[in-house]
């Protein structure tokens, strides 16, 4: 059977400090975020199946995506755990803001790295990672393709 790519879509608010920076990024800032997840593989060919003809269901994409990156991600602030702002995140998380603290720089290229990581082992049997992108701004974007790591 031929293989197929899918893709789906997701939107999601952050807002980082690039720890370090030498530009404008080293201040707190936000993002709205748009993230496309591609899969590869072969379609089900089971006539008896109820997912005869996918690759995955959309939905379960969905839920493994939201799950995994886009709760945890949206409207937070990512924080390098080495940032100077690490007294700024104690205080917010102890006001209910929600803090995601990471062990890499929060760039949109390093993001990338992190969500693969956490997809990989999340996918069904037969279905392959095959990129990512992810746009932080209008006219900005990273992309992670697996033949390429």
């Amino acid at each position: 059977m031929a293989k197929i790519r899918i893709t789906k879509e997701f939107t999601f608010e952050t807002g980082h400090a690039l720890f370090g920076y030498d530009g404008l990024c080293k201040n707190v800032h936000g993002h709205s975020y748009k993230f496309a997840v591609t899969l590869i593989g072969s379609p089900l060919n089971d006539p008896k199946a109820v997912k005869n003809g996918m690759l995955i269901d959309f939905g379960d994409l969905k839920k493994i995506v939201k799950r995994k990156i886009v709760d945890v991600f949206d409207h937070a602030t990512v924080l390098n755990v080495s940032t100077p702002h690490k007294e700024l995140a104690d205080e917010m998380q102890e006001k209910g803001h929600k803090i995601v603290r990471v062990n890499y720089q929060p760039t949109c290229e390093l993001m990338l790295v992190d969500f693969a990581q956490k997809l990989l082992g999340e996918l069904p049997e037969g279905v392959s990672l095959h990129s990512l992108k992810l746009r932080e701004t209008g006219t900005a974007f990273a992309e992670w393709y697996a033949s390429d790591n």
